[in-house]
């Protein structure tokens, strides 16, 4: 959909789109508040700032949409293609997907919630290093990661939402 059609849709259609991107109700209800944007940027704009002041519980909120990485997001719907689709450099060498799965266990272990990544263009490597590399974090410098994760994702899933 074009931005004329974002800014003209009724909320009720535009409303499981945007929760596909971020599933925080206030982030959601923000962006529909502030229609009309003027252009992309504007609407990019209030999104981003949006999605930098959630708080703790609605991140947690929000990352329960999201699948672990390495798994195969099941079922239909928006949210579950986008998935798939991000996650596609996972591939299928059994070893790193082993990997994956273990450092998953031990992530959540870790940390209380699921390894999230913006997956967009990495490899399986790729991901598999980052999740290494952020199990040595501290628990104030992983939220602040996976905050940036979860910002970068709902803004590359809400530009698929509304392209130019």
């Amino acid at each position: 959909m074009d931005l004329q059609e974002f800014n003209s849709a009724p909320a009720d259609r535009l409303r499981p789109m945007l929760a596909a991107c971020c599933d925080v109700p206030r982030w959601v209800d923000g962006l529909l508040a502030k229609r009309p944007y003027g252009d992309l940027a504007a609407l990019t704009a209030v999104a981003d700032q949006s999605l930098r002041e959630l708080d703790d519980d609605e991140v947690d909120r929000a990352l329960q949409a999201h699948p672990r990485i390495g798994d195969r997001p099941q079922g239909a719907g928006t949210e579950v293609a986008w998935s798939r689709r991000e996650q596609s450099g996972v591939g299928a060498d059994p070893e790193v997907r082993e990997a994956l799965a273990e450092g998953n266990r031990e992530y959540e272990q870790r940390f209380g919630r699921v390894f999230l990544i913006c997956a967009t263009g990495l490899s399986a490597e790729q991901m598999l290093t980052s999740l290494r590399r952020r199990l040595t974090h501290d628990d104030a410098t992983e939220v602040a990661v996976v905050r940036e994760e979860l910002r970068k994702i709902a803004l590359l899933r809400l530009a698929k939402v509304v392209e130019a």
